[in-house]
């Protein structure tokens, strides 16, 4: 009895024991991937292949974007040994020693096993000298992809830049893993999914020094890496280059849109950046040079994000108003009464074209009045708040006053003051149009954005609709374009209006009387309008909205020159080279583009007297 007992005790201890060894087996091969990893890290490698980013390329098939071949250099923790001769590698990769060290605590904290990047984007040239001493250095693997390249170091902007995932972007998007690169500005970020591509994976089998022998299993479980697609903007890179020259040693911007569709032919920021900048190793010390300029301002885009007063060229959009509601007719004739308004130039009692010539204060200062006042109520108050609500809405349909939904990110979308404000400001029942005449002028609480400006030109050019504009013409294999900017977006403004707005701004350029005689081409007819912009204790802008040829548009375009005075004194003449350069192909005012080239009004801005 004593001897059976102690059979059963042995036969628990034999099956504990083996429960246990089960146990400890399924937990190692099922559960913990530590010892799969250890064994497979012997023989094979899982490398990650990095698609080439997709290409862009301007309206005429200009190469923008490229990419160029760099290296991530990477390390498995576990395989590094602990003998390694710190201070040769370091000298090898170019490196300190810090750098070493918490490059590779943090790959420790991210995995033993698994690469981790220690050093991200050695050009190809630096990694030729690297490539050949890894083989004594066990636990370093380079990782091949590609980088940024800009063969016109132009637009910048526009463009954008690609930086690092940070953990934020990886915890909302599972597609993107550490030391992944994403768009972060431009249309690079816009269209990042279509310009990403789709990464691989490799299986190598390496010997103990590390080098590959071959494919694991002759590449059966490889996945392929597939390239981005490609973009084609809107733009035309060397209408942008000039652009570009043309705004030099100048604060500003310039957009210029084809009318008949919306495309943006040329966006100009200045002061802008070499895109090239911020690719490489040097990209995080380039950028924060970049981001710590705050006088000029270079990360800053002005042609979406700076916002200004329209000044006088918001009198063509009154002048419309007023005709399609039937509060004015071409021929109302109003004095020039200068006590109570300023004004300049040689006129009196100008008729609708005239006034819009001479850019008559009085005139559009009693339009105004008579859109706000329309007699509708016995108080002045309640009939200036009706009369004010029907003008913002009526201003609105111009696309101002809100975001035209351009496809990069960030864009403001100014401010067409309303009731709500003044209500604000001054109390219901606190204002009337006393209050707010400014606006008849382009200036009080009136913000616009440069790009809205050149979308007004086109609205104009096209006699009452604009297409959104946009910068991406075409991507993919399908030549695939957001329908949003296929539609036409209508202005409520009768078309025969139009006709009298186009040969008024006509005579601005031509006319000997015209404020905007800088702006003559030769055989081209331009119509444009001139806008002084008031800028406070500071000198004004000179800003100037355009379109050519009058008969048959093809391109609008809007130039603001930050505290540079008349609008007919520099943003005409800018505009008018940008417009010949664009039809023609060439410019012929030699000394027109020499003067514009050497202006200067950027490092200085001295108060006004």
């Amino acid at each position: 009895m004593e001897f059976k007992e102690r059979r059963w005790v042995i036969i628990l201890i034999f099956l504990s024991v083996g429960f246990v060894f089960i146990l400890r087996l399924f937990f190692i091969q099922v559960v913990s991937d530590k010892w799969a990893a250890k064994a497979a890290g012997i023989t094979e490698k899982k490398i990650t292949t990095y698609p080439a980013r997709g290409l862009i390329y301007d309206r005429n098939n200009n190469l923008m974007v490229a990419n160029k071949a760099i290296y991530d250099l990477m390390v498995v923790p576990s395989e590094v040994k602990k003998d390694i001769d710190k201070e040769a590698f370091c000298n090898l990769l170019n490196i300190s020693l810090e750098e070493y060290e918490s490059g590779l605590a943090f790959a420790r904290k991210y995995s033993l096993y698994k690469p981790s990047t220690l050093i991200s984007q050695i050009p190809a040239e630096e990694f030729g000298k690297i490539a050949d001493q890894l083989i004594y250095y066990p636990g370093f693997i380079a990782s091949p992809r590609t980088l940024r390249d800009y063969p016109l170091p132009i637009a910048s902007h526009t463009l954008g830049y690609i930086s690092e995932v940070s953990q934020k972007q990886i915890e909302n998007n599972s597609y993107y893993k550490s030391g992944d690169y994403i768009g972060t500005s431009g249309v690079e970020q816009t269209y990042e999914e279509e310009l990403r591509g789709k990464r691989g994976v490799r299986y190598i089998v390496v010997d103990v020094f590390n080098n590959e022998i071959e494919s694991y299993k002759n590449g059966s479980y490889d996945t392929a890496a597939f390239s981005g697609d490609n973009l084609i903007l809107t733009l035309d890179a060397y209408l942008q280059a000039y652009g570009e020259k043309l705004m030099q040693n100048k604060k500003g911007s310039i957009v210029a849109i084809e009318p008949s569709t919306g495309e943006i032919l040329a966006m100009v920021s200045s002061p802008g950046y070499d895109p090239n900048l911020l690719v490489g190793r040097d990209r995080s010390r380039n950028y924060k040079e970049l981001a710590q300029n705050d006088s000029l301002g270079p990360l800053f885009n002005r042609a979406i994000n700076a916002q200004y007063r329209p000044g006088s060229i918001f009198k063509l959009v009154e002048s419309l108003i007023s005709l399609n509601e039937g509060i004015i007719v071409p021929s109302t004739r109003i004095r020039c009464n200068r006590s109570i308004i300023n004004c300049h130039g040689a006129h009196s009692n100008d008729d609708l074209m005239n006034a819009i010539i001479h850019s008559c204060n009085p005139y559009f200062r009693e339009v105004y009045k008579r859109l706000i006042q329309r007699g509708e109520y016995a108080s002045i108050y309640k009939d200036s708040e009706a009369g004010l609500a029907k003008w913002r809405d009526a201003v609105m349909k111009f696309g101002f006053g809100k975001p035209l939904n351009l496809d990069i990110r960030g864009e403001k979308g100014g401010q067409v003051p309303g009731v709500s404000l003044y209500n604000k400001w001054y109390g219901e029942g606190g204002w009337a149009f006393s209050t707010i005449y400014s606006n008849s002028i382009g200036e009080g609480e009136l913000l616009v954005v440069p790009l809205q400006m050149a979308n007004l030109a086109a609205a104009i050019a096209n006699k009452g609709y604009f297409y959104t504009p946009h910068l991406v013409k075409s991507f993919g294999e399908n030549k695939a374009i957001r329908e949003e900017y296929t539609i036409k977006n209508n202005t409520g403004i009768k078309p025969e209006y139009f006709d009298l707005v186009h040969e008024a701004m006509y005579k601005v350029v031509s006319e000997t009387g015209g404020t905007a005689r800088r702006a003559r081409t030769k055989d081209i007819e331009v119509c444009g309008k001139t806008g002084t912009v008031q800028n406070g204790d500071f000198p004004d802008h000179s800003v100037f909205i355009a379109f050519a040829p009058k008969d048959d548009p093809k391109i609008a375009i809007a130039v603001y020159v930050e505290y540079a005075g008349f609008g007919g004194t520099w943003a005409a003449p800018i505009s008018s080279l940008m417009i010949e350069k664009y039809l023609k192909g060439e410019v012929t005012d030699i000394q027109k583009e020499k003067r514009i080239v050497e202006f200067e009004n950027l490092y200085i801005v001295k108060k006004k007297e």
